[in-house]
């Protein structure tokens, strides 16, 4: 099992970036996931999480109204699209993925990240 976050990069306050969420050995459409991400000098933060019970999702507060989570079934492929970022958004991004329906906030699985640099 192998997950791989991508799409990072740099990018101005204000801009967008889509992050990706590739799998390899499970099937994303049955697994929650969670995106996770650690500025420098800082511990890991949850960002949101999408359950695959109904799909619905939670995010942080900081992150609400700016990043957005779908699902490409046919690509088994998860995409987290931030909006509107801000200095603070800067980190590495995580992606993750868990066997059970709900976000509970436990992952199974963890993909390397992808470094995004918010910066003018």
């Amino acid at each position: 099992v192998q997950l791989q976050a991508s799409g990072g990069g740099l990018v101005q306050p204000g801009g967008s970036l889509r992050l990706s969420c590739a799998a390899s050995g499970l099937t994303l459409d049955y697994y929650t996931i969670g995106w996770f991400r650690q500025a420098p000098g800082k511990e890991r933060e949850w960002v949101l999480c999408v359950s695959s019970n109904d799909g619905s999702t939670v995010y942080t507060d900081s992150v609400k109204g700016r990043f957005t989570i779908s699902r490409d079934n046919a690509k088994n492929a998860v995409y987290l699209q931030m909006n509107s970022l801000k200095f603070e958004d800067t980190a590495v991004y995580y992606c993750a993925a868990d066997p059970k329906r709900l976000c509970t906030g436990r992952y199974v699985y963890w993909g390397q990240g992808t470094l995004v640099t918010v910066s003018s």
